[in-house]
């Protein structure tokens, strides 16, 4: 079983910047695409971004040109960096594995002026 653990959510302004960790216990990310999903209150849990092993990333169309997600294999680390946020964004986000029904415990990401 691996853990994945989520930080670097809070609240920012609109149009500010936050940068998302996801940390596993072991090393997976060489062999394992990852993703970042939100669920926002009364919605329903969404992709956001995924980074497959060989590192061809994917973006829901409502964050490309704003969100990066990118990966540290030898940190077992992942990242999902946001800028221009908006209202819009406000959501609970969690790191997931795949292949391996793997979630994190998410993090807060509350975009308000």
């Amino acid at each position: 079983q691996v853990r994945l653990v989520e930080s670097g959510g809070g609240l920012v302004q609109p149009g500010g910047s936050l940068r998302l960790s996801c940390v596993a216990s072991r090393s997976i990310f060489r062999l394992n695409t990852m993703s970042w999903y939100r669920q926002a209150p009364g919605k329903q849990r969404e992709l956001v971004a995924s980074i497959t092993v060989d590192g061809r990333t994917n973006y829901a169309d409502s964050v490309k040109g704003r969100f990066t997600i990118s990966r540290d294999n030898a940190e077992n680390t992942m990242y999902l960096q946001m800028n221009n946020l908006k209202f819009e964004d406000t959501a609970v986000y969690y790191c997931y594995a795949p292949l391996l029904n793997a979630w994190g415990q998410g993090t807060q990401v509350t975009v308000s002026s």
